[in-house]
């Protein structure tokens, strides 16, 4: 009697991996090669409208032949995609259209949640990847739920220094389940030494800069391709103005005690004195120093509101001006994101949570309250420069649970 052996070849799971030029990407694709996955490096080309000149120069050019020049050491394909009218369409004209408003966003939340894990990761599913691999500096985790089901958990990366799960607040439980984050237990000078020892062509190569795929911009610049310049007043409002003598105060609800705190305060010309002009209130945003172009004063004048409808910029001197400083933010039902979907909070709930503001701030103390309408971010201290357009992310412990647009 004769027995049938099949021999079952084991198939390589395969993963597209964002090439972008510099040496996190490389290593990334270079550490997936040798854990056996079939890696493929996209370089994702996302500008050249010509209408909005950003600079005579083209750093995507040189990233691009970087990638290609990594694909070929590590012996992977490797291809460039064109992204750059998705790009202009979900990313600039919405930047360009926030600025007008007054509101500051952040493109590099936004290329992540529009570009990179959404366009990006589609056109690597239709190539048959099982996963999408970045060279950010965070961490996935899976927990295995009883029904047989995953939750993914979006941790943050083990170099402190170089955390990036901020720039990741926008994903969802999809997106993560199809994504890898190779280099997130390593530390950035780990990253630099396994690519100079593998002679890998980024290994000293500088971190990117500058708006996200499209490389380093004075964003003044940027802005006046489409939003006209208008003169206006620059208006120094002094520290003791009434507007912060009623800083606390004790209410008998909650709620209350939340709205009052999340309000800015409405300033006049009135309440201050003209100290210079600007050309457009629409480029610049709260706590902004740079550009101002008004000496004279003891302390560095700072942004404390921008009015867009009147044109009018209020500053105060030095960065503990009362202006700067709010304790509590709101966000909106249609802006809020969960990254935990299961631990959403539901209306009148509440919870302890670290937040951020910004990339590269320190976690902050803060409580989280759902009402209706919304979400109150409470913060146990002060927070300079909460910036309408901007994202704040949430977490419990080393894990990153959610986020909104500031109101």
């Amino acid at each position: 009697m004769y027995f049938c052996k099949t021999v079952f070849k084991e198939v390589k799971k395969k993963v597209v991996v964002g090439l972008s030029g510099g040496v996190d990407s490389s290593v990334t694709a270079y550490l997936l090669k040798e854990q056996g996955y079939e890696v493929i490096g996209l370089f994702m080309k996302n500008w050249h409208d010509d209408s909005v000149t950003i600079s005579d120069e083209c750093p995507w050019l040189e990233d691009s032949n970087d990638a290609l020049i990594v694909a070929e050491k590590l012996g992977i394909p490797f291809q460039t995609v064109d992204l750059s009218v998705e790009y202009k369409e979900r990313i600039v004209d919405y930047m360009f259209d926030e600025y007008e408003k007054g509101r500051t966003p952040n493109p590099d939340v936004l290329c992540n949640r529009e570009i990179k894990f959404d366009v990006f990761l589609k056109i690597a599913l239709d190539l048959g990847a099982d996963f999408v691999a970045t060279g950010h500096y965070c961490r996935k985790g899976i927990i295995k739920n009883s029904d047989g089901s995953e939750t993914y958990q979006l941790l943050s990366g083990a170099d402190e220094n170089k955390d990036q799960s901020y720039f990741l607040c926008q994903l969802s439980q999809e997106q993560l389940a199809k994504t890898l984050f190779p280099i997130g237990e390593l530390l950035k000078p780990e990253v630099r030494e396994i690519a100079a020892e593998n002679n890998l062509i980024t290994a000293d190569k500088k971190d990117s800069q500058g708006l996200c795929f499209i490389g380093k911009v004075r964003l003044p610049d940027f802005l006046q391709q489409k939003l006209k310049p208008k003169k206006g007043v620059i208006v120094e409002i002094p520290s003791d103005a009434p507007h912060y003598q009623n800083g606390q105060v004790n209410f008998s609800e909650k709620l209350l005690e939340l709205k009052h705190y999340a309000e800015k305060p409405v300033y006049d010309v009135d309440d201050g004195k003209v100290v210079g002009e600007h050309q457009g209130a629409h480029y610049f945003t709260t706590g902004q120093r740079k550009g101002l172009d008004v000496g004279g004063t003891p302390e560095p004048l700072f942004v404390i509101e921008t009015d867009v409808k009147s044109n009018v910029i209020y500053t105060g001197q030095g960065k503990s001006h009362p202006g700067l400083y709010r304790r509590t933010l709101f966000i909106h039902d249609v802006e809020l994101h969960w990254v935990r979907k299961d631990l959403e909070l539901g209306l009148d709930e509440s919870l302890e949570v670290n937040a951020r503001i910004r990339y590269r701030q320190s976690l902050q103390r803060a409580k989280l309250y759902r009402v209706e309408g919304g979400a109150y971010l409470d913060f146990e201290e002060k927070q300079s420069a909460i910036t309408e357009g901007q994202f704040a992310a949430w977490y419990v412990a080393d894990e990153l649970i959610g986020s909104g647009v500031i109101s």
